[in-house]
């Protein structure tokens, strides 16, 4: 017998009386304060930069030639796109596109200058994007090994208020990264060292419309 058994046999047996859970008291705010659909986007879009992501705004209509200037910016040659990303968000980049596919290697990524993605949803009081893996994110590890990220947030329709909120929205059998910020962690010196585990860069395009 395991010592993880012996202790789950512990559990069992001290819980054999049959008496039910203790009820969890869920009595604390679920959002803090009230606001509009554009100060929720106001709000992302702070905490998104006081994490040091960098934000941009745009709409339908500006989206292809914002990806663009983004990536010649970066100066980016090569960029890994989902199989469900829109088409036209990348039509006027000059980049050379890269299908997300089982097969790549973690070199091979690793090669890739930048990727585009969208997201599951978005949580404004805390900066935080989550991806699922749907067919506009691909797999997580597209979002992890290239140096260069860039993440379109539909607005309102991807942004809530609370965590609390994006919970029930989220399919928890999926595969769930949650990214505040580009990758960065410190030292016991509290030296910050960026793309230790995930990109360096991290761009968040919130893009306000309909959705296709």
């Amino acid at each position: 017998m395991s010592s993880r058994d012996r202790i789950l046999g512990r559990i069992r047996r001290a819980t054999a009386d049959g008496a039910p859970d203790p009820a969890v008291p869920r009595d604390y705010l679920r959002v803090h304060g009230a606001r509009t659909p554009a100060g929720t986007a106001d709000l992302l879009a702070a905490n998104l930069a006081e994490y040091r992501a960098k934000v941009h705004r745009t709409d339908a209509s500006g989206i292809a030639p914002l990806l663009a200037r983004l990536l010649a910016g970066r100066g980016a040659r090569t960029v890994l796109v989902p199989s469900g990303l829109p088409p036209y968000w990348l039509a006027a980049a000059d980049a050379t596109r890269i299908d997300d596919r089982p097969a790549s290697t973690p070199y091979e990524l690793d090669a890739v200058d930048s990727v585009v993605t969208g997201c599951a949803l978005a949580i404004a009081e805390t900066g935080t994007i989550v991806l699922d893996g749907g067919p506009g994110q691909g797999r997580r590890r597209i979002t992890l090994i290239p140096d260069h990220h860039v993440c379109v947030v539909r607005v309102p329709d991807q942004v809530v208020d609370s965590v609390p909120q994006a919970l029930p929205l989220l399919d928890p059998t999926r595969p769930l990264t949650w990214i505040s910020g580009p990758s960065a962690t410190s030292d016991i010196e509290l030296d910050r060292v960026e793309g230790v585990h995930g990109p360096r860069t991290l761009e968040v395009v919130l893009l306000t419309g309909p959705a296709e």
